[in-house]
Order: structure tokens, then sequence, then C-alpha cells
């Protein structure tokens, strides 16, 4: 009867055990987890045997079993502990900014406004607006001027945010008319080109692409022929540009995003290293690598737009790196002398809309570069 019981219990806890192995192998964890839920069931196919033969009377038997359930709980529990440290490093994610707090003619929006009423006004066949997560300020108070004062709610409005990559795919799908986004990808012109959409590019303003680092790595500035050949993977110690004798992680956005897209225009043609990744093994679709999130660790570097970082994300523990020496401030992308300035637009693709060329128009008028500049952005020179 024993014999019976032990190996139904046995039987029990590996298919148990089997379960969670197979769903641990769709998460990020899979690499901990496989190991760790494969010795907990071996462990716990043992205990449990010696528990039905009654084994647990021995003192050695009890004292490794309980020395075991305690490293097992150990051991999850800082595992998770040391997860939980490492998101909360994550600072550069669109899930740090809540863009309700920028939703125009909402109760104490964060969005400008002018100090006189707009010169242009929209009261019907209002243009859908979408955009980058970084822009969002901005075309909110560009709809807070002109159009009429109703309810916005981001998802389901005239007036909402999808990131870069969404943005584009409601743009050339014609969801939306116009798109507030930085220069498109490669990839992205392409597609648009598959569908036989012409884009439309109307700059309204600039901003600094910036670099970041550890507010305690020693670095302060580094060249331009630096940063391109740290992300070609030529650089790879801090030591090489008068840092630290450390690995440099250069962390990438995924491909579509705003950011990435300006990365690859500042490498102009440098071939891009392969980006830190996170390898996730999801059932039968075998291996996914995705980039992996920015964490700020002393010896990773990562980049964004100057506003987003500065306004939106307010992080304390990282600094902007000066790039040939020259800091990103909005005095020096006005004057040129920062050199790594990128314009941001209001693309089209086509849209029948009437009001949609005023509106551009209106936008890159005074008052609209009055709204750019009190956001945090550079307007048109």
């Amino acid at each position: 009867m024993k014999y019976f019981a032990s190996l139904m219990m046995v039987f029990g806890i590996g298919v148990a055990g089997l379960f969670l192995w197979i769903v641990s192998m769709a998460t990020k964890s899979q690499q901990f987890y496989g190991a760790y839920i494969s010795i907990v069931t071996i462990g716990l196919m043992i205990i449990s045997v010696l528990l039905i033969f009654e084994k647990w009377k021995i003192r050695a038997v009890k004292i490794v079993s309980i020395a075991f359930f305690v490293i097992a709980g150990i051991t999850v529990g800082s595992y998770e502990g040391y997860q939980y440290y490492l998101r909360s490093l994550e600072i550069v994610s669109t899930q740090d900014v809540d863009l309700k707090a920028y939703q125009p003619f909402s109760e104490d929006t964060k969005a400008v406004t002018l100090d006189e009423d707009s010169t242009f006004q929209i009261e019907g066949n209002l243009p859908r607006l979408d955009g980058a997560t970084a822009l969002y300020p901005v075309y909110s108070a560009f709809a807070q001027a002109v159009y009429p004062d109703k309810e916005y709610h981001e998802s389901n409005s005239e007036v909402i945010s999808s990131q870069t990559s969404g943005a584009f795919h409601n743009l050339i799908d014609g969801a939306v008319d116009i798109a507030f986004l930085a220069e498109p990808s490669e990839e992205q012109y392409e597609q648009a080109e598959k569908q036989n959409m012409e884009l439309s590019l109307t700059s309204i303003g600039r901003e600094a692409f910036v670099f970041f680092v550890h507010h305690n790595n020693p670095v302060e500035s580094l060249t331009v022929e630096e940063i391109q050949a740290i992300y070609a993977g030529e650089i790879t110690n801090w030591k090489d540009v008068g840092g630290n004798d450390e690995e440099i992680q250069a962390f990438q956005r995924p491909e579509g995003s705003g950011s990435q897209s300006a990365l690859i225009r500042f490498m102009d043609e440098k071939p891009l290293m392969d980006p830190p990744a996170d390898e996730i093994v999801t059932g039968m679709a075998g291996i996914i690598r995705e980039t992996s999130n920015y964490r700020n660790q002393r010896n990773a570097i990562g980049y964004s737009f100057r506003y987003f970082l500065q306004e939106m994300v307010e992080n304390g523990d990282i600094k902007h790196v000066a790039v040939n020496d020259v800091a990103p401030t909005k005095e020096n992308i006005q004057n040129n002398s920062y050199p790594v300035v990128a314009e941001f637009y209001a693309i089209t693709a086509g849209s029948d809309n009437p009001n949609v060329p005023l509106f551009i128009e209106w936008i890159r008028s005074p008052q609209g570069q009055s709204l750019v500049d009190q956001t945090g952005y550079v307007p048109l020179p």
C-alpha cells in the first residue's frame, strides 16, 4: 500500500512540477525558474516518499528536509527581491509618465496655454491627433488652444497618444489625420510605401537627442565618435573614455521607436551592435529576443530626448553626458552648438480633412511656436 501511495504521490508532484515548468518557460524568468522548479520538484518527491515510509522519525532526515524548505524559500525570496530592485531602476519608460496630467482642458492640466485667444479655431471636423509619448504635452497644448472645450479622454477622443509605433500605424491606416513624431525609420517609410501612402513631414520644432548615465559615473562628456564606437561595439569599457574599469552596458530601444530611429541616424551608417536582450521562451514559438529595458546601473548608458527626461521623467539618478563638451541645454540647441539635434514633425498621409493644412500652418505660426517654446521644446528658428 505504501509503495502505491508513494508512486501516486511522486506522479502527482511530477505532473504539477512539469506544468509549472512549462508555464515558467513563457516568462522572462525562465532561466531561473526552469532550474528552480526542477530541483524543488525532485526534492518534494524524495521528501514525500520519506514521509510515507515514516523516515521523518530519523533526526538527520528531518533536519535535511527542513533545511531544504528553508533554502528553497530563501532562494526564491532573494531572486524576486532582486528582480523587484532591478525593476525599480528602470526609469526610461512610457510607464513612468501619466499622460492624463497633460490632457487638454482637464482640471489642473500641465498642458501650457496661450496668453491670448488663438487666432485660429476649429469647431467641427476636428483633425484626429496621435503621436509619441514625449510629444503629447505639446500637441495637447495645440488642441487646447484651437479645439472646442470638452473632454478628450486619451483612448477614445480626437487627441490620443499611442506611442511612436502605434501612432505611425494609426496614421498609415487612416485612423488619425496627424501624427506628431520624430522622423520615421527606414522600415516605417517602407511600410507607408507598401500601403501606397505618401508621407508629408512638416517640421514644427527641434529637440536634443541626449545620452545619459548613472549620476555616479565619472564620465562627463563623450565625443560623437566615441558614442558611435560604443554603440558599434568597438569601445566596450568605460576606462577607454575616461571612466572606471567597467564593461559598458549600451542599451537600445525597440525597433521603430522614435529614439531608436534617432540613434540609427546618429550612427551615420555605422552598423549598430546587437543590443543587450532578454531571451524569452514562449512555448511552440521558440526563443524570442527582446531588447532589454534600460536599467540605471552604474555601467549603463542610454538615450532619449531631452524634454522627456528632464520634464516628464524627472529622475535624479541619471545625468546627461555632454557631447563634444557641449551640454544638451535649450540654449545650446537654439544656438546650434549642441551637435545632436533632431527636428520633430507633424506628419500626414493623405488626409482629406480640410482643417489639417490650416491647423499645421497655425502650429508653425508665432502662436503655435510659442506653445512649443512654453512646453519646453525649441521652436523653429
